[in-house]
This record gives structure tokens, C-alpha cells and sequence, in this order.
């Protein structure tokens, strides 16, 4: 009898169970239903929804003073993580390196730190910044060199004397070179396996030219060339405190941060006869043609489109920035044409990408099927003269002016990405305000400025057209776009000492 009383107990708390359940699950679609209806009946598209202006955007406070050297300082206060960062431009840059000796920036710039110092060895530097979680990092660009650090607050001092001797007291060892030029020789080795890269490397040079400091290339033959007697005088040439911007932010306390400055640096003695370096006068090495690499293992092409550029102190900046928010990314004229529409292209883009300080690029391009590699320089070509024979629409416009103002902001994600903005103004002599000029003249843009400029600028009749793909793939052949096409030898040439081996 208590077994009959225990299962039918048992039977009517799964039955209870189960009716509980079900009314739980009849009350959660219920309340689903509902709560979908409501949000479908409430539902706006995306062009019917009212956002709030973009607020303010105001540079943080900063402090700019110079040392009795010549050192440019910038000192900008953050005190939401403990961490100090730092960084210091130098007026100097692979551009400024002799023809015979391409490389030699770029090496010195990477055993400036690699080599360690007259007080500590590389492994010592390293021992003991990774005790202590921070960074020495140093380089030398295309225009301009580098040295960073980056600190916890409390281990400031340490870390800064450490970048200061980096900077003031490098010895360049001898072992440290030898192990950059080797993975040097082996970028050289490995530079024409990947086809997008070939690309870029030669239609800069189509544009610039073969012997310009923007698009010489780095051989065997100039690598041997560099020895660590070419380093130190280079370092000496251009490594003055009265040719230094430095700027340092984060958590640190400004007048102890001063006195920090001016121990470390305030005695380097300036270079008497410093002067900005003259610059190369730049013009175009090619005013149109089709050029072509042939790389028979591949199945697509990669294709550039274009021709020399201008520089961002143009005024007409901000309206040709519009113009490629007109051209690019999703709702842009190319996506939605040559992608979207015909199917033409894994990827395509074009961009007026100019420099501070010497002439840029207006570029076009992107990746498509050899089959369809005529078809989509033609249709690339077809929206560049759309963009100059009809106004951009409103919507058009809107949308790029859009895009455009609300990726601003991001130029102020955090105080050392502003700090590092406002330097490299004050290092291409750019006003401090730049930036916000640019943005109200962005604001100001209206569909008569882009086909202004997209006219004034742009030249079809004068784009240089690079392929590199599979010939024997690409139907119809490129000759449908012109008589005559160039070919491009892009075999790695030996040094004579590996022609001797």
C-alpha cells in the first residue's frame, strides 16, 4: 500500500512538473510573440532613424616648451591606467640614404636598439625591460626615424634612462647588423611570392620612377654594400637633439616629468649646422600605359590604376577625400558596380592618397579573375569618368560626408594617438589645427566640389595600368586595352659575390 501511495505521489510530481512546464513555454512564445510584433510594428529602416549630432571633439590639454638644445617636448596628462609612453621623432628617413646603399636607414634604425648601448649590452636591455613589463622600440621610415618606450608609471625613471641612452650612446654591434641583413637576404629572397606585393613594388616605381628614394627597391648588391661604418655616420648625421621632437603621455606628474627630461637630455649638445634635407624634386615617370608581370602559377590578377597625386596641404583635401567616400567601401560606386553588379572583383577600391610633403597617389585597383582582367580595368576606368562627367548624387554625398565625419573621431581614441598626431604636424610644419580645418571642410563639401576636383585632378588619359597575373589565362588578352603592352622582369637580381659562389 505505501508503494501505491509513493508511485501514484510520484505520478501526479512529474504530472505537476510537466504542466508547469508547459505553461512556462506557452507564456514565453507568448511573450516572445508579442515582443516581436511590437518591435516589427516599431521597426524603422535605417535611413528613417534620427541620430544626435556628433559631439565636440577637443584636443586634451598639453604643454609644448623646448630645451635650451633644441629639443622640441610635448608633455600631455593621463591618469586613467598607470602607464607612461613616449616617443621622439627624428627628421631623418630612408629617403635621404645614398642610391648605392638602400637599406642602410632602415638597419640603422633597428640596431640602434638591437646593439645595445655603451652602458648595456642587447641582452641586458632586454633582461631588463621584460622584468619590468616595458618597451624600448626604435626605426627609421621612409621620412622619418623613431624611438618609443613605453612604462609602467613606477618604473619610469628606469625605463626613460634606458631610452635615453638608446638614443644618445648606441653602438651599432657588429653581431646584430649581421643577423638584420641575413633576414634582410631572406625578404629579398621570398619578395616576389606573393603577388599583391609585386604589385605595389612596381607600379611605384612606374609612378615615381626606378631611381626615386619612393620607389627604389633593395637588392643583394646594395646590402653587401652597407657595413657598420655606414651606420654610425649616418646615426651622427641626423641624430641631434635641435632635429628631435619628443612627446610623452600618461600617468606622470608634469614638473617631475620635466626635471626627468632635462637630466636625460638637457646636456646632448645640438648640431651647430643642422638643416631640414633637400628633398628630391618629384615627377612622373610614366604618363599612361599598360604594363604587365607574368606569374603563370596564378589564377587572378591583381591590377593598379593610376597616376601621381598631390600632397595633404592641398586645399582642395577635404573635397577628394569626399570623392573616395564616394568611390569606396559598402555603398560606394565601386563595390556596388564592378562587385556587386558585374561580379568583377574579389575586391576593388580607389583612393586619392596623397603625402605630407611630397607628392602622393591617385590608385585604383584591386583583384579579379584572369578571365575577367580586361573587363575590370574597363569598368574601373567607366566609374572614374562617370565620377567626372555626372554630379554625385545628394544621397551620394551625404553618405560619404558621413562616413567621412564619423570615422573623425576615431583620430582621438586615445591621448597618444592625439599627441602623436599634433608631432608629426609640428614635424611637416602643418598647422596644429589641421585636423579640424579639414573637418569643416569636409562638412563644407557639396556634389559641384567633388566633379570639381574629380576633374581637375583625376586624369584617365594619363592613369599607368599594371597587371600582374597569368598571361596565357588572361581572355581577352590586354592588348584589347591598348597596342602595346610592356612587360616587367621581376627576377631577383645576384650580388657579384653570390655570382662568384
Amino acid at each position: 500500500m505505501g508503494l501505491r501511495i509513493f508511485n501514484v505521489k510520484f505520478r501526479f510530481g512529474k504530472s505537476r512538473s510537466l504542466f508547469y512546464g508547459l505553461i512556462l513555454v506557452v507564456a514565453c512564445l507568448l511573450i516572445s510573440f508579442n515582443f516581436s510584433w511590437a518591435a516589427t510594428a516599431a521597426a524603422k529602416h535605417y535611413t528613417e532613424l534620427a541620430l544626435p549630432p556628433l559631439p565636440e571633439i577637443k584636443l586634451p590639454k598639453n604643454e609644448r616648451f623646448v630645451l635650451d638644445n633644441g629639443l622640441v617636448v610635448y608633455l600631455m596628462e593621463d591618469h586613467d591606467l598607470p602607464l607612461v609612453n613616449g616617443i621622439a621623432l627624428i627628421r631623418t628617413g630612408s629617403r635621404l640614404e645614398p642610391a648605392d646603399k638602400i637599406g642602410l636607414a632602415g638597419f640603422t634604425g633597428a640596431v640602434m636598439r638591437t646593439g645595445g648601448t655603451q652602458k648595456h649590452s642587447a641582452d641586458q636591455l632586454n633582461e631588463i625591460l621584460e622584468q619590468r613589463a616595458a618597451t624600448v622600440e626604435t626605426g627609421i621610415s621612409e621620412a622619418s626615424g623613431s624611438a618609443s618606450f613605453q612604462s609602467l608609471a613606477e618604473d619610469l625613471e628606469t625605463v626613460f634612462d634606458l631610452f635615453a641612452e638608446v638614443l644618445r650612446q648606441p653602438v651599432f654591434a657588429q653581431k646584430q647588423l649581421d643577423l638584420a641583413k641575413t633576414q634582410a637576404r631572406g625578404g629579398i629572397a621570398r619578395r616576389n611570392d606573393n603577388p599583391d606585393g609585386i604589385a605595389r613594388r612596381e607600379f611605384q616605381k612606374l609612378i615615381y620612377g626606378n631611381d626615386s628614394p619612393y620607389a627604389r627597391t633593395m637588392e643583394y648588391a646594395t646590402l653587401d654594400n652597407i657595413s657598420r661604418e655606414d651606420l654610425l655616420p649616418f646615426y651622427q648625421q641626423y641624430f641631434h637633439p635641435n632635429n628631435m621632437i619628443l612627446g610623452i603621455v600618461g600617468d606622470f606628474e608634469p614638473q617631475k616629468m620635466r626635471s626627468l627630461i632635462q637630466a636625460k637630455f638637457g646636456d646632448w649638445e645640438p648640431h651647430p649646422e643642422i638643416t631640414p634635407p633637400q628633398l628630391s624634386e618629384v615627377t612622373p615617370a610614366n604618363t599612361g600605359g599598360i604594363f604587365f608581370v607574368d606569374q603563370p602559377q596564378l589564377t587572378q590578377s591583381s591590377v593598379l590604376i593610376g597616376h601621381l597625386g598631390g600632397q595633404l596641404d592641398n586645399p582642395d583635401y577635404a573635397a577628394l577625400d569626399v570623392l573616395n567616400g564616394v568611390l569606396n567601401g559598402f555603398g560606394g560606386r565601386l563595390l556596388n558596380e564592378v562587385r556587386s553588379r558585374q561580379g568583377l572583383a574579389y575586391s576593388v577600391y580607389a583612393y586619392w592618397s596623397p603625402r605630407f610633403d611630397y607628392p602622393g597617389m591617385f590608385i585604383a585597383g584591386g583583384q579579379t579573375r584572369s578571365d575577367a582582367t580586361v573587363q575590370f580595368v574597363q569598368s574601373v576606368q567607366a566609374e572614374i569618368k562617370r565620377l567626372q562627367a555626372q554630379p554625385v548624387t545628394a544621397q551620394e554625398l551625404a553618405y560619404a560626408k558621413e562616413s567621412t565625419l564619423n570615422s573623425f573621431v576615431f583620430n582621438f581614441e586615445d591621448p597618444a594617438q592625439t599627441l602623436s598626431r599634433l608631432m608629426r604636424y609640428e614635424y611637416y610644419g602643418y598647422p596644429a589645427d589641421f585636423l579640424f580645418r579639414y573637418q569643416k571642410a569636409v562638412a563644407a563639401t557639396t556634389e559641384a566640389d567633388v566633379q570639381r576636383v574629380a576633374q581637375k585632378y583625376l586624369k584617365p588619359e594619363k592613369m599607368v595600368t599594371l597587371v600582374v597575373g597569368n598571361q596565357t589565362a588572361i581572355q581577352p588578352p590586354l592588348t584589347q586595352l591598348a597596342a602595346t603592352v610592356t612587360p616587367i622582369d621581376v627576377t631577383i637580381l645576384m650580388s657579384q659575390s653570390q655570382a662568384q659562389n
